[in-house]
């Protein structure tokens, strides 16, 4: 017997024969890690995301018919005296609750509570009112601190179920804001329910109660949240504390092994970012709504969030972020009354900007090449 070899060669033209590397594709899509990237670098890329979000939004709008031209308007308008007023008094609690997000983000606290924070705030300077705790000369500050204790205290809370059961803080404050909420309802439907109009509200503050303004428009609500994001700016950028923050959010295990005090830090941290939304509800009550209502902390979770994210926790840019935030609420204000808009497209335009922004952190920390 002899071994015979059988040779088979390929047709080229055939499709199952293997094809020359040249031919095998025009290239390909490859994703890698950044190592580092510039400062300049990562605002071009949020700026771009941003300005994606804001063309999808207008676009939005256009199709709810308000041509692009009448929304540049309406914005410029904003910007007389009675609409820069109310710009400025709904800037504060944007502001304070910025910088509750974004202090606690600096942690890796998902703080998503901020409205029941925001109740709980509110509940507290309203229970002052409501029994006269105080005299009346200190009654407003009296007010203030309740409100910061209320905040501080429900935040607190989903810290001490994180420690001490591992519930992930996302869920627990979330559903915290429920609960908040209902207790709200059944205080405004029950025992603080004002008896001259039997509406779902309560009584309304005194003049003395109340947050007044201090000249040229400006509100004593933004006073108290500009004086909190210097503090907070001071903190961050120029403290000790700023520094063992920033070591804790890079690497928490490496943080404790060096002897960085991450609890207490982290314990610091989280009450100071219910202090700030129990803030944002008392200046919210105190200078807008003069009064406990059902509905004063509606969308401000969403906000702070946002706010966080565009300003990339930083308390300075906070300030400016949420002032910009103020214009385009009192804008959908003005939509509203003049295009007959829902709210909810306020709403949805916010949503689209916080998807286009958190988007950017993906390019930001990858990079996205054309390969051969």
């Amino acid at each position: 017997m002899h071994d015979v070899t059988m040779i088979v060669r390929e047709n080229p033209s055939s499709p199952t024969a293997p094809k020359p590397a040249s031919r095998r594709g025009i290239g390909r899509f490859t994703l890698d890690m950044r190592q580092a990237i510039s400062p300049a670098k990562q605002a071009g890329i949020l700026a771009g995301s941003l300005a994606i979000g804001l063309i999808i939004s207008v676009a939005i709008l256009d199709l709810a018919g308000i041509a692009p031209l009448d929304l540049a308007g309406e914005l410029a308008g904003v910007f007389n005296a009675d609409s820069l007023r109310s710009v400025l008094v709904r800037a504060a609690p944007l502001i304070l609750v910025g910088l509750g997000a974004g202090l606690s983000f600096r942690i890796g606290f998902w703080n998503l509570g901020l409205e029941g924070q925001m109740i709980f705030g509110g509940i507290a300077a309203t229970a002052v009112s409501i029994y006269a705790i105080g005299p009346e000369s200190t009654r407003l500050i009296v007010m203030g601190i309740a409100a910061s204790l209320g905040g501080m205290l429900w935040v607190m809370l989903a810290y001490w179920m994180k420690t001490r059961f591992r519930v992930n803080e996302i869920i627990s404050t979330l559903l915290m804001n429920y609960i908040a909420s209902y207790f709200l309802l059944h205080l405004l439907y029950g025992a603080w329910q004002d008896s001259k109009t039997a509406f779902p509200q309560s009584t309304q503050y005194q003049p003395f109660e109340r947050l007044s303004d201090i000249g040229y428009g400006v509100n004593g609500a933004l006073l108290i949240a500009l004086a909190a994001a210097a503090v907070a700016a001071w903190g961050v950028h120029l403290s000790r504390f700023g520094f063992y923050m920033r070591f804790i959010s890079a690497n928490p295990n490496m943080a404790r092994v060096v002897g960085v005090p991450v609890r207490a830090i982290s314990l610091a941290v989280i009450a100071i970012s219910g202090v700030a939304a129990g803030l944002a509800g008392f200046v919210n009550v105190a200078s807008q709504e003069g009064r406990l209502t059902q509905s004063f902390f509606d969308g401000y979770v969403f906000s702070g969030v946002l706010i966080a994210f565009l300003s990339r926790n930083d308390p300075i840019i906070v300030v400016i972020v949420g002032f910009l935030l103020a214009v385009l609420f009192v804008t959908g204000q003005t939509l509203q009354v003049f295009y007959q808009i829902p709210f909810t497209m306020v709403q949805l335009v916010e949503a689209i900007i916080v998807i286009a922004v958190a988007s950017s952190e993906f390019l930001i920390r990858h990079r996205i090449r054309w390969t051969r």
